[in-house]
């Protein structure tokens, strides 16, 4: 019986589905299919799994936005992760999309955190798309696996959007001009808000839905309305206005006016502008800008050679540089010599994402690889050798070439050189093996 026949055997009845799913995630209920079919214990199986844990160990730091296109073998279980610095108010938006002639369930889920991470959000495998509400500043992981022996090209696509409406008609981010933690009255307090300005008069608007709580006038926010966020639990606070357009109690949805922008309270004698804070519940005041900041660049569009994809490449210039992100700017995670093998598990725009003969990776820019294809130079076995998985001592043998064999050098890393054997096999020999 196959693997995939196996793990619908596991789970043959409806009573098992309903069980199966019970309080799991689509991973989890996928996991508990191969562990009753005893997949975990096959070494494919166990392959599998450890991917996953990788992809949370071993991420890519990526800046939004973000679009990648890889492949997905199936003799390789493989699981993507990505680095997200995020910020509490911003909305995770994943796309993905895959190309496949049968169908492949991916399982694509969040994490909070990277030391211990913790689970806070998963797809729909049906839709294979993920919406996130970030709760707090900190790293998060996007981890994308497909299910066992399926091939298939993907492209997946990582933005930000904000949460929140922006509370001033016809303005965006752009139009804010003093920011969270300013100095105020001397340095004596900080900034607990954004201040947007505009003309007097323009309309002030709720930036959600929710209840109106409080319409009145204060020294120093002059005439202000509270708005209660109660799907964020959170206050919504506008200040300075020239006049209030709601009243207490007052239930209101994303978009209605809720008063005009002035300067009134302490902001008398300035240009007319809105100060708006969010105040959470039981927290205090955070940092607005996230849950209005609307980025309008867009992920570049892949302009690489896509035939790379799943192949083998080697460095062609003298030296080059891969690094931690796809962008020059990025910190240097090694520098190779010429003909270093590398093999391209996807692309970013003009970049590679590249496995580096040690297992980790890695971006490069394409203009420094070619096809790992057209022998560097033939050469000939001193003695009988494995011809390696990996450029590993510990690396699983692919087959044993006896002494005085003809072997194709398509490139070499750390000792061990990548070659080509008589029979087409592509794999790694230590260095001293050869004359």
């Amino acid at each position: 019986m196959s693997f995939l026949l196996l793990i619908a055997a596991s789970c043959g009845g409806p009573q098992t589905l309903r069980t199966v799913f019970k309080d799991q995630t689509p991973y989890e209920a996928y996991v508990s299919k191969l562990k009753d079919a005893k997949l975990d214990q096959t070494a494919l199986g166990q392959d599998w799994l450890r991917a996953g844990e990788k992809a949370l160990q071993d991420s890519i730091t990526v800046t939004l936005p973000f679009k990648e296109t890889g492949y997905f073998s199936a003799d390789k279980p493989k699981a993507l992760g990505y680095k997200i610095d995020a910020k509490r108010g911003e909305r995770i938006v994943v796309n993905l999309e895959v190309k496949a002639r049968q169908a492949m369930q991916v399982f694509m889920d969040m994490f909070e955190g990277t030391a211990t991470p913790k689970h806070v959000a998963y797809s729909d495998t049906v839709v294979n798309t993920l919406v996130y509400e970030v709760e707090n500043d900190s790293q998060h992981i996007l981890r994308v696996q497909p299910e066992l022996l399926r091939s298939g090209q993907y492209t997946v696509t990582i933005k930000s959007e904000p949460t929140l409406g922006f509370p001033v008609a016809g303005k965006t981010s752009r139009n804010i001009a003093s920011i969270w933690g300013d100095p105020r009255d001397n340095g004596a307090r900080s900034h607990e808000g954004v201040d947007v300005f505009a003309k007097r008069g323009t309309p002030v608007v709720a930036a959600s839905p929710g209840i109106i709580t409080r319409v009145n006038t204060t020294p120093r926010g002059g005439k202000v309305v509270w708005l209660a966020d109660y799907d964020r639990r959170q206050n919504l606070y506008y200040a300075h206005l020239d006049s209030q357009a709601v009243t207490a109690g007052q239930r209101v949805e994303k978009g209605d006016t809720l008063g005009f922008v002035g300067n009134t309270g302490n902001a008398r004698g300035t240009n007319p502008h809105l100060h708006f804070g969010i105040y959470r519940y039981g927290q205090g005041p955070t940092n607005p800008y996230p849950y209005l900041h609307e980025n309008k660049t867009s992920a570049p569009p892949v302009q690489v050679d896509a035939s790379k994809i799943g192949n083998w490449v080697r460095v062609s210039a003298r030296a080059a540089n891969v690094r931690q992100q796809p962008s020059t700017k990025s910190k240097v995670y090694k520098q190779l010599p010429q003909h270093t093998p590398l093999f391209v598990t996807a692309a970013y725009a003009s970049w590679f994402r590249v496995e580096l003969p040690n297992g980790t990776e890695a971006y490069i820019a394409s203009s420094l690889v070619e096809t790992a294809a057209k022998p560097i130079k033939y050469e000939k076995l001193a003695a009988q050798a494995d011809l390696l998985d990996e450029a590993s001592i510990k690396a699983p043998a692919k087959d044993s070439l006896g002494a005085g064999s003809k072997v194709a050098v398509l490139g070499g890393f750390n000792g061990y050189t990548f070659v080509k054997s008589e029979t087409g096999e592509r794999g790694w020999v230590r260095k001293e093996s050869l004359l």
